[in-house]
C-alpha cells in the first residue's frame, strides 16, 4: 500500500507539504525530527489527510498532479 499525504506546518500554517510513503506514521515522525531538508525549518507538522493506493504507479501519478 502506498499513501499520498498532505502535511501542514503548525509553526507556519501557510506551509504545506505533499509526499508519498508506505509507512505514514514513520514518515510523519521523520518530518518532525528534521530528517527531511525540505520540511525541517517548518517543524512541527501535522497530517491533514492521506489517500491510500494499492498501485504505486497510480499513487505517484496522483502526487505528480497535485
Amino acid at each position: 500500500m502506498k499513501y499520498v499525504y498532505l502535511l501542514q506546518s503548525l509553526s507556519n500554517p501557510t506551509q504545506r507539504y505533499t509526499g508519498i510513503t508506505s509507512a505514514i506514521e514513520k514518515r510523519l515522525s521523520a518530518h518532525n525530527s528534521g530528517q527531511s531538508p525540505h520540511t525541517a525549518k517548518f517543524r512541527p507538522w501535522e497530517q491533514v489527510c492521506n489517500l491510500a493506493f494499492t498501485d504505486e504507479s497510480k499513487a505517484a501519478a496522483f502526487l505528480k498532479n497535485t
